[in-house]
């Protein structure tokens, strides 16, 4: 069957976000637990179910309340030719970390998903070297400029944007509690089933309401520095 233009465009915009939530991304992702590794420590993560709980928590209270929302307003600024606009989301999002922890993994991603950007050819960063020129982009950003690039719209730069969150928590833990292979494909299944709901939260915010505080997340990222044996970086 002969394929339109408009499905191969379609399938070339697919490919490009697998590509962008792909675990091969060189950015560092899967080096950091997001405090997971401490709270696997402290016994509060030691099933499945625990597991569950506080991936889930931190989608919905989290991830969603904060990188979603300020993703879909980084989007929306590279649309409009809003350069200020972004820079400002960008400093918001740095803002809301809320551990030296979480903040250096924020970063420490950033850096190196601009140097990966700037040498990807078939894609014209040109355009935004002055955004990629900050000293200190989230990974968050970078990712939203990524998914303009690629023509990708809101909801499935959002959507992947989950993933990637989703799926390094998942391996993260599958190491660490530990998990079997099954118990972590169920896991993804039952979590990414969350995303929808993840996005009306995050698509509904006003401005105002943007940012969420978890302490336990935070206690266990800031924790993790001392923690006496550790797989992931700190």
């Amino acid at each position: 069957m002969h394929m339109t233009a408009d499905r191969q465009r379609a399938a070339l915009k697919l490919n490009r976000l697998l590509q962008l939530c792909s675990a091969n991304l060189p950015v560092g992702g899967f080096s950091f637990s997001q405090g997971l590794e401490y709270a696997v420590e402290m016994d509060w993560i030691s099933c499945q179910k625990s597991t569950f709980e506080w991936i889930e928590l931190n989608l919905s209270e989290s991830l969603a309340r904060t990188d979603l929302a300020i993703l879909k307003r980084l989007y929306l600024a590279l649309d409009s030719g809003d350069f200020a606009g972004f820079k400002l989301a960008n400093q918001q999002l740095i803002a809301c970390r809320e551990s030296s922890e979480l903040r250096f993994a924020d970063l420490a991603m950033g850096k190196a998903f601009v140097r990966l950007l700037k040498q990807i050819n078939s894609l014209d960063s040109a355009p935004y070297l002055d955004l990629l020129n900050e000293s200190e982009l989230s990974f968050v950003s970078v990712f939203a400029i990524s998914a303009y690039l690629c023509e990708l719209d809101l909801i499935s730069a959002q959507s992947g944007f989950c993933w990637t969150y989703i799926d390094n928590q998942v391996a993260a833990a599958t190491k660490l509690v530990p998990l079997g292979q099954t118990q972590a494909q169920n896991l993804l299944f039952d979590l990414n089933a969350k995303v929808d709901h993840l996005l009306r939260i995050a698509n509904q915010l006003k401005d105002h309401d943007i940012g969420g505080s978890l302490p336990r997340l935070a206690m266990a990222s800031a924790w993790h520095e001392t923690q006496y044996t550790r797989l992931f970086r700190s």
